[in-house]
């Protein structure tokens, strides 16, 4: 039961903290480029970055179960020892993840001061194509340490960035209208493309390589259910949404960009779940559920944060 509470947050805390940090890089990308898009989606963005510290502070429960997740901090000798010396070992994990998670949650402080000048995000930015690089293999590929993909870090930037896309079209704020709704139409179908690119072209790597720990690593996910959850996530979070954005009427309408940004959150858990579940074989339908309620608590908990935010923000302008 511990176990499968510890998995389901994980795989929660990764669910939930995707749209915080891909809000925090568009912001960052914003404040370089300009652009109408940026000013009708800062109602959705800011707010949204601002769970950043949340997110940091959810990356605790992952460091105190990392036995119950990881099979290299329950038995070092699941990778090379060269590995797990020098790169994949409880120390260096949560230090990695501790300096990730503590740079985005400053740089939020400083986009919501109104402090991100242009050095300021480029820096940003820089410091966000350094990390991700490498927290999303510790946290989701060393799962299964054998298996490797350098365009990992890659594919899950851009998750982050067309989930934040996506709460956006889904929030549907006020900004939004028939100037700037096809400006987020753009901005969704190049991310949706950039992730089903980077997923079929891993796969194809792997297929044509035909390695032993690559072919494991796709064969664990040809098992039931994992197939119908792949479905799902292409047929929702890809397909359907590159369909619909096609067509100009969709493209300018916020309510149907909405339905777009719901199909891809529903896509784009459903590609968490495949990403992380088959790694723990029997166990992941538990690890399943438990995610399901960790993720509605977590949703609860960022609606009252934001709303004490924004009263506390209130009571200090009018004090």
């Amino acid at each position: 039961m511990t176990e499968a509470l510890a998995r389901g947050w994980l795989l929660a805390w990764i669910a939930f903290g995707a749209a915080p940090a891909g809000a925090l890089v568009l912001l960052l990308v914003h404040r370089i480029t300009g652009g109408r898009w940026g000013e009708a989606l800062a109602p959705v963005l800011r707010p949204v970055a601002a769970l950043l510290p949340l997110v940091a502070l959810g990356f605790l429960g992952v460091a105190l179960a990392l036995p119950a997740l990881y099979p290299w901090a329950a038995d070092p000798g699941a990778v090379e020892p060269d590995v797990a010396a020098l790169y994949l070992n409880p120390l260096l994990f949560v230090a990695r993840g501790a300096v990730a998670l503590l740079g985005w949650s400053v740089l939020a402080g400083l986009v919501l001061a109104g402090r991100r000048t242009r050095l300021v995000a480029g820096l940003g930015l820089a410091f966000y194509g350094l990390t991700i690089s490498l927290v999303p293999v510790d946290w989701i590929l060393s799962l299964e340490p054998r298996f490797t993909s350098s365009a990992f870090g890659a594919g899950f930037a851009l998750h982050q960035i067309l989930a934040a896309l996506s709460l956006a079209a889904v929030a549907s704020p006020r900004g939004l209208d028939e100037r700037t709704a096809p400006d987020l139409a753009n901005l969704l179908l190049a991310t949706l493309l950039g992730v089903l690119y980077i997923g079929l072209m891993s796969y194809v790597v792997a297929w044509y390589g035909d390695l032993p720990p690559k072919a494991a690593y796709y064969l664990r996910r040809a098992a039931e259910p994992y197939p119908a959850l792949m479905a799902a996530s292409v047929a929702a979070g890809g397909l359907l949404p590159f369909l619909l954005l096609l067509l100009g009427a969709v493209r300018r309408s916020p309510g149907a960009l909405r339905l777009v940004g719901l199909l891809v959150l529903v896509g784009l858990a459903s590609r968490a779940c495949w990403l992380v579940l088959p790694a723990w074989g029997p166990g992941a339908g538990g690890a399943a559920l438990a995610a399901g309620l960790w993720l509605a608590g977590l949703v609860v908990v960022a609606r009252l944060a934001l709303r004490l935010a924004g009263r506390l923000g209130g009571r200090l302008r009018h004090a």
